[in-house]
């Protein structure tokens, strides 16, 4: 169940890759509702966040999730910390709408009867009731993100994470799933390049080249973000 006061703290981690270092010497603690993580391709945004739910574990350093530290209890940290790709296709393995949400579910031995109350109740939190019994291939891209985000929803993470969310969507599908992660409960932590999406965050971090070169309010991000693009 949701726990507001969970804490995901990362310590001196650096991650090395193929012999190139992609994040050096981070330290955070992450505990607002709202956080956004911009920067230029290729800073590490997508190599941090992955870290928080052990889809990439630290060269060196620690990453903890409620003190659980993800190199050794990374199943109960997917639990805590849920993870929207950028790419729902990447997310979506069920023929069917409903069955894809219950997949998580299943993998964990819930029953039938109570799964289906979980799958309904995410499904109606994000009106999308009405795709139940549709094919998942046939989707639109826009249902298909809301749908890789009901996937995650109905496992009830503390904090989900999202993946440059809107990189794939039009203009239409870009403002609801804003509205949609305005209205979560849980904590949210998104990487993206869309500006608009996070000026209402209560914070915003930027990476620029694998280090951690501004952490403050979103306004001040976004014009420290902007001086970097020139």
């Amino acid at each position: 169940m949701s726990d507001a006061n969970a804490r995901i703290r990362l310590s001196e981690v650096t991650v090395e890759r193929d012999g190139k270092t992609v994040l050096k010497d981070i330290d955070l603690s992450l505990d607002e509702h709202r956080i956004a993580v911009i920067g230029l391709n290729g800073s590490g945004k997508s190599t941090l966040v992955r870290l928080l739910n052990a889809l990439v574990l630290p060269t060196r350093g620690t990453v903890t999730v409620d003190g659980y530290p993800t190199d050794k209890h990374a199943k109960k940290v997917r639990r805590k910390v849920g993870f929207v790709f950028q790419n729902p296709e990447n997310q979506i393995v069920m023929p069917v709408v409903s069955e894809d949400i219950a997949f998580g579910l299943k993998n964990l031995g819930l029953g039938r009867a109570e799964t289906a109350v979980a799958v309904e109740k995410a499904l109606a939190e994000l009106e999308l009731s009405h795709l139940a019994d549709r094919e998942s291939y046939a989707l639109s891209g826009g249902e298909k993100q809301m749908v890789a985000l009901a996937s995650v929803l109905v496992m009830e993470p503390e904090t989900i994470v999202f993946d440059e969310p809107s990189t794939m969507l039009d203009l239409r599908n870009k403002r609801r799933l804003q509205q949609r992660i305005d209205a979560l409960t849980q904590r949210a932590i998104v990487v993206t390049h869309d500006l608009d999406l996070i000026t209402g965050y209560d914070r915003a971090i930027v990476l620029h080249e694998g280090a951690l070169v501004f952490d403050g309010d979103p306004p001040s991000a976004i014009s420290f973000y902007e001086d970097l693009c020139r």
